[in-house]
């Protein structure tokens, strides 16, 4: 693949390089490129020290993908968004998102994959985000190297969730320390030695001792919202490792709903959201809940 850009008014007289950097190329990228001859600018091979012109057109040949071994399989996969260099995928509950030691195929991964190769066509699978198993919602996933670095901690999300415990409506947040629980390889817990962790939330609804909450993860941590509203009192439901109850569904009761991102090529802001699946709003129906608004998210 071919990128071209042309050095902004702004960028008259920089260092290719940084131009390049402004363009979202990562250290390691510009290394490869480097590698390969694969700068041009106006045409001609120009070295990453040199001065860029305003105007000047820059052309960049990616390096060819390195192979995978995530075989590809004919699993249906609900594409949300796409274009030349991102793609959304939504992920249904129960499905991994990559293969592990424990779910070898039948992943996000394995989908995608086969999703391509019906198009004729290969690549790799990069995503940006990733959800546990049994996360329903929306990944975020880079078509290229280039798009990976771009994409890099860009993507802002919002999870919709389903706790134990009415919360008074409005926003709210828990600001508490993550780290691993002892003796367990899986399970976190709020402890002062953790990171700094933070969730941010607003309560959309609450009725017979649920509530279902917009939750915005500033921070990034392991199982963090799971984590948060229990070590609050109020578990996720259907989330029995930290003490919710299977009795509404059979799963921790949490989705990632919306992706805000920047478009690599355009810096355009691109907006995808999810509804909430089928498990999670029987759930919120069977409770009573109003869940009209949540389209308007």
């Amino acid at each position: 693949m071919i990128l071209r850009f042309e050095a902004a008014p702004s960028e008259d007289g920089w260092l290719l390089r940084d131009v390049l950097r402004a363009k979202g190329v990562s250290a390691s990228l510009l290394t490869q490129l480097k590698q390969t001859d694969g700068i041009r600018v106006g045409g001609a091979p120009m070295r990453a020290n040199e001065r860029v012109r305003a105007g000047a057109l820059i052309a960049l040949t990616l390096p060819d993908e390195e192979q995978t071994d995530v075989a590809p399989q004919d699993i249906p996969v609900a594409i949300a968004y796409e274009s030349a260099h991102a793609a959304v995928l939504d992920k249904p509950a129960g499905m991994a998102v990559h293969p592990t030691l424990g779910y070898h195929d039948g992943t996000l991964a394995n989908a995608w994959l086969g999703e391509l190769a019906k198009r004729g066509g290969t690549g790799v699978f990069r995503p940006v985000n990733r959800l546990d198993r049994n996360t329903s919602g929306l990944v975020l996933c880079a078509k290229n190297v280039w798009a990976a670095s771009a994409l890099a901690h860009s993507a802002e999300k919002l999870y919709l969730a389903l706790v134990e415990g009415e919360l008074p409506p409005g926003p709210g947040a828990i600001d508490a320390p993550i780290a691993r629980s002892d003796g367990s390889i899986i399970r976190r817990c709020v402890r002062a030695d953790g990171k700094p962790s933070r969730t941010e939330y607003t309560v959309l609804c609450a009725a017979n001792g649920h509530s279902l909450a917009a939750c915005v993860p500033v921070t990034g941590r392991t199982h963090q919202i799971r984590v948060h509203f229990a070590s609050a009192g109020c578990p996720l439901a259907g989330d029995d490792l930290y003490g919710g109850s299977r009795a509404l569904l059979g799963r921790h009761a949490l989705h990632c709903a919306k992706l805000t991102f920047p478009e690599p090529e355009t810096g355009e802001s691109i907006a995808v959201s999810s509804p909430l699946p089928a498990d999670m709003l029987r759930a919120c129906e069977a409770l009573g809940m109003d869940v009209k608004q949540i389209s308007h998210l």
